[in-house]
């Protein structure tokens, strides 16, 4: 799956550009999900399923079409990206995620600095960005050919096995054409097994790519550390 996110503060028309754009991807052959990302409680007070769900306790609702989980404390980014099924995920809001790239929605040039323009592909509305290309609503089909083109999603482990500091370091340099999603090494393959007492456990890959990510970050700057096998003993 690719990502994109729609960026920008309150009432900027992030929404409203998820719905537009979920439709002209689906117009275009693509399957769309949708992540919306909020700085609040999900308002569920007035519904069955809100009023059986306490601190500490998840709940699912199942529909003849549909269904839901509503997991209970802070659920991280991957945990929900790595269970929905589609070409696109939209992600709406989510300033901080800076491993995929974003259409900026703006009130004025002002607020570009804060939503991390760096990681632009596009704005859409009455404020543009120059030199980036700029879309409203009688171009959403363009904009729409554009993330098709575009989208892409690092691993956001911000282990510096590419080169650089981070994620967004990466991202930015895949936005500006210098480098390729496949420069991530925790988006490919990943060889990484884990044996206790001899026997295989099994992980999916990718669990298997927050582990092996995660120890080589940790091993990289070890003196003596080469290319290899690692062989790890825990009793």
């Amino acid at each position: 799956m690719r990502a994109i996110g729609i960026t920008g503060f309150k009432n900027s028309g992030k929404t409203t550009l998820t719905g537009l754009l979920a439709t002209a991807l689906e117009n275009l052959g693509r399957k769309v999900a949708v992540i919306k990302c909020v700085h609040h409680a999900l308002d569920l007070a007035d519904s069955d399923t809100g009023k059986l769900r306490i601190a500490g306790r998840a709940v699912a609702a199942l529909g003849e079409g549909e269904a839901a989980i509503f997991w209970s404390g802070k659920v991280g980014f991957m945990d929900l990206f790595t269970r929905l099924s589609a070409d696109i995920v939209l992600v709406e809001g989510g300033k901080r995620l800076s491993f995929l790239p974003r259409v900026l929605c703006l009130h004025d040039t002002g607020e570009a600095p804060d939503l991390a323009p760096e990681l632009a592909v596009a704005t859409f509305g009455a404020v543009s960005l120059p030199p980036l290309p700029a879309f409203d609503e009688s171009s959403i089909t363009e904009l729409a050919r554009l993330v098709d083109e575009k989208a892409f999603v690092l691993g956001g482990l911000d282990c510096g096995l590419c080169g650089r500091n981070n994620c967004a370091g990466l991202a930015g340099d895949i936005v500006r054409g210098l480098a390729a999603p496949g420069d991530c090494p925790a988006l490919t393959p990943s060889s990484f097994s884990l044996k206790v007492n001899g026997r295989e456990v099994p992980l999916n890959d990718f669990t298997s790519r927050i582990l092996e990510g995660g120890l080589r970050g940790m091993l990289a700057p070890l003196k003596g550390m080469t290319a290899g096998t690692v062989e790890i003993v825990l009793k």
